[in-house]
């Protein structure tokens, strides 16, 4: 039995259909805006795309940037490929060196006065996290608080800062003598004193953080000034309206919105605290009984009083390993909060 053909379509669908396909083709070729679509570049081969970088100024970009990232690897990266490689050598920088391999490091780590120097840098650390990391915060907020005055508090805070360092311990050392020092004197009027502010093992640490929260807070206030200046004043306006005091308005606009800076202030307190050189060196020279001599300081020792640059390069390098798994870590562990 034959199969009877199909009807054919009317001619008014097919045109419909037709125009319906001739609409689909025509907003395909349009953006959201209406204007036409430009077909995007082809890429071409890999000779093609190397002409376009050229013709786009790729070459001279190299050109220019080469010579500062020249010698910006020459004075940056060269010196710490060079002290990795001495400090798997003897030497004084005068003789031959001698190839050591790890002996540099296990002398390093047999040296008892090591972990001396460990434990006075971690107590000077604490102790400068905790007079003088909260500090300059304190005193930024109160500047920016102030109605009147506000400039003059600004140049007396940066002011320690121009003083130079070696000159600002040394003042200070005049200050802590025990005999005819300003601060003993002053205590004396209410009784009290006078203390062996350097002269003893108990005090002798606390004495160079003070020194040390004085001379450094000045810069970090203008930091904290500067990211002050970047909140929105509307909202100290709306917690005014609220009747919110100075203290709720620290806690919950000032302090959540400064939460970028004071991590990265706390990571560069932690950093160059552990490396704290001058104040003791200075002050007491690493005494008394050797209760303020810290790890720069033992560097310092092994270079230029034992003359074992070796070894003092490779607590160097001990150092700034322990320094970048600690700021590895501390990124790690505040990524969430710096959000």
């Amino acid at each position: 039995m034959s199969r009877s053909p199909a009807p054919a379509a009317p001619a008014g669908n097919r045109t419909q259909k037709n125009r319906t396909r001739k609409q689909r083709s025509a907003d395909r070729s349009r953006t959201a805006d209406g204007l036409p679509r430009t077909p995007s570049p082809r890429r071409g081969g890999p000779g093609q795309r190397v002409v376009r970088w050229v013709r786009q100024g790729g070459v001279t970009t190299i050109l220019f940037g080469l010579p500062m990232v020249l010698c910006f690897a020459y004075f940056s990266w060269w010196p710490i490929v060079q002290s990795v490689r001495l400090s798997f050598q003897q030497t004084n920088l005068v003789g031959p060196a001698a190839w050591v391999g790890l002996d540099n490091f296990q002398h390093v780590l047999d040296d008892p006065l090591l972990w001396t120097a460990v434990e006075n840098t971690a107590l000077f650390a604490l102790l400068a996290l905790v007079i003088g990391f909260p500090a300059p915060l304190f005193l930024a907020v109160l500047i920016a608080e102030l109605r009147l005055g506000g400039t003059l508090f600004r140049i007396l805070a940066y002011l320690p800062v121009a003083i130079p360092p070696v000159v600002s311990v040394l003042l200070w050392k005049v200050f802590y003598d025990p005999d005819a020092g300003l601060f003993n004197q002053l205590l004396a009027h209410v009784g009290l004193g006078p203390y062996p502010w350097l002269q003893s093992t108990d005090t002798a640490m606390l004495s160079i953080v003070l020194e040390a929260t004085w001379a450094g807070f000045g810069s970090t206030v203008i930091i904290y000034l500067a990211a002050l200046g970047s909140v929105p004043a509307e909202l100290y306006e709306a917690a005014e309206i609220d009747a919110a005091g100075i203290w709720r308005r620290v806690w919950h606009i000032t302090l959540p919105s400064l939460r970028g800076v004071i991590l990265i202030m706390l990571l560069l307190q932690i950093i160059g605290t552990l490396q704290v050189f001058t104040e003791p060196f200075v002050m007491t020279d690493g005494g008394p009984e050797d209760s303020t001599l810290t790890v720069l300081m033992l560097i310092y020792d092994y270079a230029f009083q034992n003359g074992d640059f070796g070894a003092a390069t490779a607590l160097s390098v001990m150092l700034a390993l322990v320094l970048g798994a600690l700021s590895a870590v501390y990124l790690r562990a505040t990524r969430s909060w710096s959000n």
